[in-house]
């Protein structure tokens, strides 16, 4: 995720070496109810759930926001089939979720927004109730642990959005947002993703996805993933490899679309609106010098396509294979300059840290937002001929007042999401490995850390038997201090 660009954080004499964006800082309906049938007990029998097996995981509750997914419920692949009518307002959808019980369930819950009325519910092809209230859909049926079910959504409704908890200049609601001119486009992180689909809305249970969108003539529509085909107005998706539901991610509109062609025959697609983007598309079309930038530090870029995506936002987000890009206030030309070029640069970095290589709960953004910025300032630090000891000297003075102002970044508070602190402090701490074992080896080790553990989700705690067992010493402390320490470390 991109943050806003705090000015004062830097010192004057490095303030265009080091410009960057630090952190890529209506009413509610009534319970909706289907009561076409009674909860039956889902038959044994139904597709091959193996081809779905890429999407298994170990889902946990989430200590952060524990009113968000379901660690009973491990979704192994999401087929939205969804319509878009912009005079109207109204998406509708059919989502076909294949699932394993992670426990004995009595009934599926699911994360899913109240502004959508149910139009049916099946669970293995039999009718069932489901029931939608507050930020939940239930679905009553026994599922035993790690038997398999598949269930079925039809809904419909104009999409809303929900608060996002933090303090940031560049907080915007989260979710699907539906624009004046009729047209839709979502960030969603940290629980979004409910605001358009039944979901389970943590980050530990990582799924496969083909999404379907059905547009009107002349509009197009974007999602995560690899764009399969257009048939007619209806755009297809697939992502192949797993997904975090965060990473989603959905836009309708006008748009224009240049494709491309990144290190190694990657395909690029770029998705902007001809105007209010044309500033943007110098830097989108950088976009195999910043993958080539990345694979030359960690490794081959981990997924079968890339691609920016522009929306009314004054944001971004990593979203998997199709960053979701708005344009932040920077001030003036030159601040754009340096300030687009490196939050793009960020938010491709996160294609390595934090979609192929998950965080397991959110008191581990950092393993994201540290690694994503770490590779930022190198990339800056490296543009405009900052010295690694330049940059530290002025990222210490950060990481003291954001330590001080928000606390460490091991623990964040829940109200305060992605602020600055999961940022330059974990990215300051991976400095200090740096520099303890040399440029061959931390970027040996940083490339293991993402290649050996694509598709997965990882935790503080692998993460430091993995710098250990990689390095051969014992970093165990270094990392506890730098994530909890309330000072700067010395």
């Amino acid at each position: 995720m991109v943050c806003a660009v705090r000015r004062s954080w830097l010192p004057v004499v490095l303030s265009a070496a080091l410009l960057t964006a630090a952190c890529t800082d209506s009413n509610p309906k009534p319970e909706a109810t289907n009561s076409a049938a009674p909860s039956v007990s889902p038959s044994p029998a139904g597709p091959d759930y193996s081809v779905w097996a890429a999407g298994r995981s170990t889902p946990v509750a989430d200590p952060v926001y524990p009113n968000y997914g379901n660690s009973g419920v491990d979704v192994l692949h999401y087929g939205l089939d969804l319509a878009w009518q912009p005079e109207t307002k109204t998406l509708t959808g059919t989502a076909t979720l294949q699932l394993r019980a992670a426990a004995d369930l009595t009934e599926v819950k699911l994360d899913f927004s109240k502004a959508y009325a149910l139009d049916g519910v099946t669970l293995n092809g039999v009718a069932a109730t489901g029931t939608v209230a507050d930020t939940k859909l239930t679905v009553p049926g026994t599922v035993a642990k790690d038997a398999f079910a598949t269930l079925v959504v039809k809904y419909h409704g104009t999409p809303t959005t929900v608060p996002m908890p933090s303090h940031r200049s560049d907080v915007e609601p989260l979710g699907l947002t539906v624009t004046k001119d009729g047209g839709l486009w979502t960030m969603q992180e940290p629980y979004g993703a409910a605001t358009w689909y039944p979901v389970n809305d943590q980050p530990s249970d990582k799924a496969l996805y083909d999404i379907a969108v059905t547009v009107p003539d002349g509009w197009s529509a974007i999602a995560s993933g690899t764009l399969k085909s257009q048939d007619g107005n209806t755009f297809k998706y697939t992502a192949a490899q797993p997904v975090a539901s965060y990473l989603t991610t959905l836009a309708v509109g006008q748009y224009k679309k240049e494709a491309a062609t990144g290190p190694h025959g990657i395909p690029l697609t770029y998705w902007y609106r001809q105007g209010p983007d044309d500033k943007a598309l110098p830097y989108l079309r950088k976009s195999p010098q910043y993958l080539d930038w990345l694979e030359k530090h960690f490794g081959p870029y981990p997924f079968d396509s890339a691609g920016v995506l522009m929306v009314p936002s004054v944001s971004g987000m990593e979203t998997q294979q199709m960053i979701t890009m708005g344009l932040p206030d920077y001030g003036n030309d030159a601040n754009f300059k340096a300030g687009f070029d490196a939050d793009l640069l960020h938010e491709y970095a996160h294609q390595w840290f934090g979609d192929a290589v998950t965080p397991t709960n959110w008191n581990d953004l950092w393993l994201n937002e540290g690694w994503a910025s770490y590779a930022q300032h190198l990339y800056t630090n490296e543009r405009d001929k900052v010295t690694a000891k330049q940059w530290e000297d002025w990222a210490r003075g950060v990481d003291a007042r954001l330590r001080k102002n928000l606390g460490p970044p091991g623990k964040p508070k829940a109200d305060s999401f992605a602020e600055s602190n999961v940022y330059m402090c974990p990215a300051l701490m991976l400095h200090q490995i740096h520099k303890q074992i040399g440029d061959a080896a931390f970027f040996a080790m940083a490339t293991d850390w993402a290649q050996k553990n694509r598709g997965t989700t990882q935790d503080r705690a692998s993460f430091i038997a993995f710098v250990n067992q990689h390095t051969g010493k014992d970093f165990t402390s270094l990392i506890n201090t730098w994530l909890d320490s309330p000072t700067t470390p010395k």
